[in-house]
């Protein structure tokens, strides 16, 4: 039986599929939900408690645990910071569908949806969203809220920068680096490394 308690920030969609996460696993009991600008009373059954400003309270009341459900890379960095500094952890998040494999390691605040495949020896870092189906395949480095969008599929030795996005469907070939802050195209083929910044899209990827 979960005997933690956790906080989610953030009512909208993103903050619905980590309440579904949290439900699933039950290593947690979810004491409620708060978010900038509260347009909902519950999200799946759980209630909205109010603002951001209720987080400390909260805290007070013996919930050790926060994690900041927002699907925008930036957002979601300074949510978590936030979070830390009022004294909150973060822990990483796993859906009991999802599979990671021997010596993979999460960091704070990361999360692994469900079905997604964390392969041997693969880091996920802290707050990186690896989404719904996604597959990181051995020796992948995931860094720093970057976002792996469903059904997204790193080959082994992958290397993503930090707050990096790669849209649904995303294909990357085996030791291929995609810099910090890049966002790749739905369904594209990333063949070669992609610089920082860059946004690339298509089969090959190319720069747009």
């Amino acid at each position: 039986m979960a005997e933690r308690a956790i906080l989610v920030l953030g009512a909208g969609g993103h903050g619905k599929a980590v309440l579904d996460l949290l439900l699933a696993s039950g290593d947690f009991v979810v004491a409620g939900v708060v978010d900038a600008a509260p347009r909902v009373a519950s999200v799946l059954g759980i209630a909205v408690l109010g603002d951001e400003a209720a987080a400390p309270r909260i805290l007070a009341e013996g919930v050790g645990d926060a994690h900041p459900a927002i699907g925008a890379n930036a957002a979601r960095l300074s949510a978590g910071a936030r979070l830390e500094a009022m004294g909150f952890a973060l822990p990483a998040l796993v859906h009991p569908s999802a599979v990671l494999g021997r010596g993979a390691t999460l960091g704070a605040g990361a999360v692994v949806m469900a079905r997604a495949v964390v392969g041997p020896d693969a880091s996920i870092g802290r707050l990186a969203l690896i989404n719904t189906g996604a597959i990181v395949e051995h020796d992948c480095v995931v860094e720093e809220g970057a976002h792996l969008a469903p059904g997204v599929v790193l080959a082994g030795g992958v290397r993503v920068g930090a707050r990096a996005m790669l849209g649904a469907g995303a294909v990357v070939l085996p030791a291929v680096s995609i810099g910090a802050d890049a966002i790749i195209g739905a369904g594209a083929a990333v063949i070669a490394d992609v610089a920082p910044g860059l946004t690339v899209t298509g089969v090959p990827a190319r720069a747009v």
